[in-house]
């Protein structure tokens, strides 16, 4: 009997744990599918001829991009190359190559992707993301992103300051995983350690006092608002990252339309069909944006809310069809 070619891709790495909750939806609907952990590259098997689409095989299974319907790129790793034996030269060499090739079918898919590969580096950017937000009629705190001593010193004259990196949130250590950077607080100018600073450009901003902060996960036209208890733990009342607390309490919320078609218009604006946005609401209950993950993660909030977000993405990609 012959197998139905699938219609549907997702490109992620073997641990996507949210990817987990693509695959179950599609599984639940019966709609043909193949997931390529792109790490696991000497699992594949490609072909490419001028005219149809490339062909691959992977943990036995054969796709052809000609057919696939639309594709959610999620987040895949540098492939993992086998270096019993060789030189590093030709174990580098291997893993540029199957980097350049992967590229290459990701761009053949074009169009039919969920979020673009291209679209989603672009709108990591967190400056344009900023002019973005305030574009759409957000509140932004006072930012200011910079390697300058004295520019840093102006922004402490008017109150404490919180401190994040711009892209690069794991601070690698040789051994072990790594140490996570996360939002941090400053008191005080004199904390800031001036050698530090001049070595790389930081994002400052004004300390926003909090009430609890919003998850907005935004799916074309649909909006998921999830109220995040943050000020309920110590740890988490500057970055609720900050911690794997199981009681941080979650809650479905009532987001008011208006900003809710705010999130919507800066995923569209970013080129995006799915935007993470963090929000914080203060004491007055004005809203705040911080910033617009466009391949955030989500399924921690379906787990704790039920707030159907794989059906969504998936009623999304089979609409794209």
């Amino acid at each position: 009997m012959k197998t139905m070619l699938p219609q549907f891709l997702i490109v992620t790495n073997k641990s996507d744990i949210t990817s987990d909750y693509i695959v179950r939806e599609f599984k639940r609907r019966n709609l043909p599918f193949i997931r390529l952990n792109a790490e696991d590259v000497e699992k594949l098997s490609v072909t490419f001829r001028v005219g149809p689409g490339t062909m691959f095989e992977f943990d036995g299974r054969m796709c052809d991009l000609g057919v696939i319907k639309s594709a959610y790129f999620r987040r895949p790793l540098p492939p993992e190359i086998n270096k019993n034996g060789g030189k590093p030269s030709s174990h580098l060499y291997i893993r540029e190559e199957w980097s350049y090739f992967l590229r290459s079918m990701y761009l053949e898919v074009g169009s039919r992707w969920f979020n673009h590969p291209n679209s989603i580096v672009l709108a990591e950017d967190k400056p344009r993301q900023l002019r973005l937000a305030q574009d759409v009629g957000f509140n932004i705190p006072d930012t200011v992103i910079t390697n300058d001593v004295e520019k840093l010193r102006e922004l402490f004259s008017n109150g404490e300051v919180v401190a994040k990196p711009m892209k690069q949130s794991l601070l690698e250590e040789g051994e072990g995983p790594g140490r996570v950077i996360f939002t941090s607080e400053i008191n005080s100018f004199e904390d800031v350690e001036l050698d530090r600073l001049r070595s790389v450009p930081v994002i400052f901003q004004r300390k926003i006092p909090k009430a609890f902060d919003l998850r907005i996960t935004v799916v074309q036209d649909n909006v998921f608002s999830v109220q995040i208890l943050s000020q309920e733990f110590e740890k988490t009342r500057i970055d609720w990252r900050h911690s794997a607390i199981v009681d941080l309490e979650h809650r479905a919320f009532d987001l008011n339309e208006s900003v809710a078609e705010q999130c919507r218009e800066i995923v569209r604006r970013l080129d995006l069909r799915f935007g993470a946005i963090d929000l914080v609401v203060d004491p007055n209950g004005k809203i705040w944006f911080l910033e617009c993950n466009p391949n955030g993660q989500w399924a921690w909030i379906e787990n704790r809310t039920g707030l159907p977000i794989a059906a969504s993405i998936v009623d999304s990609m089979v609409k794209m069809c």
